[in-house]
């Protein structure tokens, strides 16, 4: 279990992974590939489990992603002790993204006293080409 305002670095973050999130979402198989303040890179394997016909990702693993994502980002401004919820999510899917894993990096574009602002693309992670963006806002509890 991560312990509250533990040192950032990616295992604390793969933590919050295992720790915060519902199972299902832990299904997706995310792994932190790196992070900096205001934001984190996430792998979202490949999955046939997550794939319709032709191997294109469904667009609900890559919304869930992009959640996830954010709210690490959002843990390398404020700690992990501030707890949050997703208010709005919008995402705009550019193209299907077929037969690879995703790289799913979300940033903190603003951080209030009580919301947060952020955007997130989602790009092959094969050919660096963006397939999904979203942008999101979180309250802070």
């Amino acid at each position: 279990m991560t312990a509250p305002d533990a040192p950032l670095s990616t295992d604390t973050l793969q933590a919050c992974l295992s720790d915060w999130f519902a199972p299902w979402v832990q299904a997706l198989g995310l792994r932190v590939e790196s992070f900096q303040t205001d934001e984190v890179v996430l792998r979202l394997p490949q999955n046939d489990q997550l794939a319709r016909i032709g191997g294109m990702v469904c667009g609900q693993a890559m919304m869930a992603a992009a959640d996830t994502a954010m709210v690490l980002a959002i843990v390398t401004r404020l700690g992990t002790r501030r707890p949050m919820t997703t208010v709005q999510q919008n995402s705009s899917f550019l193209k299907p993204l077929s037969n690879q894993d995703a790289l799913v990096t979300a940033r903190v574009v603003r951080a209030g006293k009580n919301l947060v602002f952020g955007e997130i693309d989602i790009a092959g992670a094969d050919d660096g080409k963006s397939v999904c963006r979203a942008s999101t806002t979180y309250a802070l509890l």
